[in-house]
């Protein structure tokens, strides 16, 4: 008779791979995060993603005058965790919608170890294009499409923000797409902002070796990517490392701009800096934003603080200067 299958990776006790394959996952995270009852914004979800049942959360102002932006918000959680319906990311994408008068889209994406990379960039290449099939149905059609969309979006003036893993998506979704986003026509993505992107390599940072986190730790980091990227490969894997020995060479690949923002006591902190510093460097339109003394998640986590105000309007100067 064999023995038991043991754990061999523990997520905080929510996300357990065994040594026979299984995995068990928690539904029962108690989030103590209220829903804001915001009467101004209107939201509902959509299946994007039949095949893999997947689904993203729409998000309008009640009332607007004139076409509104669409912000595309991609969701961190390691590759592992994560979805539109968790009460903190629904509030961000709540207070986006209502700071920047926008319409926000938030797509689920497929989780790790389940689904590993690239299944979650995959997703969110397919989420823009639901996006380009209702700015399609829109143009061919007189009222199709869902009707959320029809005649409040303006599909020329589309952006994407990508929160930690959702920022490592953004960012392979800005080389995947290209400058101009020509293959997803009528939809063109003006900009991308990635809030503490998720990236590793097999070589350690300063930040990654001397930072302290209440939410995160190396430890913690490392087991994402084990968890995150295919069996056999590590921190340099192409979706880990945007600057790996495998990875694409952005030199050629002409980019919309990016704007990173980033918390100075983050451990992704020298990443998203180095990220930043060598794409300038390569004459890309990029900018670098760091807020002293926060750390990971300081922005979607309370997303009605004072330093979240200070990112609205951040966010809503990078969208003014990047709508023409």
């Amino acid at each position: 008779m064999g023995s038991l299958p043991q754990v061999v990776e523990d997520c905080l006790g929510f996300l357990q791979l065994y040594s026979d394959g299984s995995i068990f996952r928690s539904d029962e995270m108690d989030f103590n995060v209220p829903l804001v009852d915001d009467n101004s914004v209107l939201f509902k979800d959509c299946l994007f993603h039949k095949r893999f049942n997947l689904y993203l959360r729409l998000f309008k102002p009640k009332s607007s005058s004139g076409k509104l932006p669409l912000i595309m918000f991609i969701h961190g959680g390691g590759f592992c965790f994560g979805s539109r319906t968790w009460p903190h990311l629904h509030n961000c994408c709540v207070r986006m919608t209502s700071a920047l008068q926008a319409v926000v889209v938030a797509p689920d994406y497929r989780l790790a170890p389940e689904h590993r990379l690239p299944a979650a960039v995959d997703d969110a290449v397919e989420a823009v294009r639901w996006v380009q099939r209702q700015a399609l149905i829109k143009d061919v059609v007189d009222g199709g499409g869902d009707a959320w969309l029809n005649g409040d979006v303006d599909f020329d003036r589309v952006f994407v923000v990508g929160d930690s893993s959702g920022g490592n998506i953004a960012h392979h979704l800005a080389v995947r797409l290209g400058s101009g986003s020509r293959e997803m026509n009528p939809v063109r993505v003006r900009g991308y902002v990635l809030l503490a992107p998720f990236f590793g390599a097999e070589v350690r940072t300063k930040s990654e070796e001397s930072a302290q986190e209440k939410m995160l730790s190396l430890d913690l980091l490392d087991r994402f990517w084990r968890l995150s990227v295919p069996v056999g490969e590590n921190r340099d894997y192409p979706m880990a490392n945007p600057f790996g020995p495998e990875s694409p060479k952005l030199e050629q690949v002409k980019l919309d701009p990016i704007m990173v923002i980033v918390g100075s006591n983050e451990l992704l902190k020298d990443r998203a800096q180095d990220y930043a510093t060598r794409l300038k460097e390569l004459g890309k339109k990029i900018e670098y934003i760091e807020f002293e003394g926060r750390e990971h998640g300081f922005f979607t986590q309370d997303p009605y603080s004072q330093v979240a105000g200070e990112v609205m309007q951040i966010l809503r100067r990078f969208l003014l200067e990047n709508s023409s």
